[in-house]
């Protein structure tokens, strides 16, 4: 299959596997969907994709089929389950995972998908959903050489950069690297603007001097876009990850239990970084 155009694959097409299903079309590739929202589905038919009713029906068509669903147990359904792809895939084909899952979790599928004759690339993404609309996400890879190259053609139509990090699991590793560190600094960001609000200093007018100082961060940039929606599960997999290696890591223990109020805050009385 590698020295063949490949038939692509989406499954879950919200606010990200939109954006990317859009920039695979515009690169001229053959691309079929399938997602529980028959709205997002219909979306995607109109901008040239074909839809299937089940992820088996895309193992059957397709032969790079990428994961854009939540987490561990979405992405164990939608390939291990009684409509899952391992049922048909067929032999030589990629299931690429840009979920956050655990780094165990994408090793001990990957040992699965091998044995049906098929290869797994760990390919989380990173950035948010105005870089994906632009093409300009980052994909971290973990995968043998042959699979990353691969999947290097297909992910360059929504990614301005891939930074491939070793073998399967790396990539999560990366993911779950990057989502630790975005977290630390959305939850002080909170606490440094309550506590820099109550002596009355303009806080947009802080942020501009701060983003040219050592206090400058992405999540600082983009504080108009962090919800902290997804971070508890993020901060699950990093204390996950702490557990197996027999690691004590208070800061990291101590954000996963902050991130806990943090969308309600962010929601309703969140330090006003940009004015809005």
């Amino acid at each position: 299959m590698s020295t063949t155009r490949e038939t692509v694959g989406i499954i879950g097409i919200g606010r990200m596997g939109m954006a990317m299903a859009k920039h695979v079309l515009k690169h001229g590739y053959e691309l079929s969907v399938c997602d529980i929202n028959p709205d997002s589905v219909k979306q995607a038919v109109g901008l040239g994709a074909k839809a299937l009713a089940h992820p088996k029906d895309l193992a059957q068509s397709c032969s790079f089929i990428m994961l854009g669903v939540g987490y561990d147990e979405e992405v164990a359904e939608v390939v291990l389950g009684e409509q899952g792809l391992i049922h048909s895939l067929n032999p030589g084909s990629i299931v690429a995972v840009s979920s956050t899952v655990a780094p165990d979790f994408v090793r001990d599928l990957d040992q699965k998908l091998r044995a049906k004759g098929s290869d797994l690339l760990d390919a989380p993404i990173c950035r948010g959903r105005w870089f994906a609309d632009e093409g300009k996400l980052l994909a971290l890879f973990g995968g043998r050489p042959e699979i990353i190259e691969r999947g290097r053609r297909i992910y360059s139509t929504f990614c301005s950069d891939i930074a491939p990090l070793g073998d399967v699991g790396h990539g999560q590793v990366g993911k779950a690297m990057n989502n630790l560190m975005l977290w630390i600094t959305s939850i002080g960001l909170i606490e440094a603007g309550r506590i820099a609000e109550s002596t009355g200093i303009d806080l947009v007018k802080l942020r501009d001097a701060l983003m040219i100082s050592s206090g400058k961060s992405q999540a600082l940039e983009d504080w108009d876009q962090t919800s902290f929606t997804w971070a508890l599960k993020d901060m699950q997999i990093v204390m996950k990850m702490a557990d197996k290696a027999n690691l004590s890591l208070p800061i990291s223990g101590a954000v996963k239990e902050l991130v806990k109020e943090a969308r309600q805050i962010k929601a309703k009385n969140a330090p006003k970084w940009t004015g809005q």
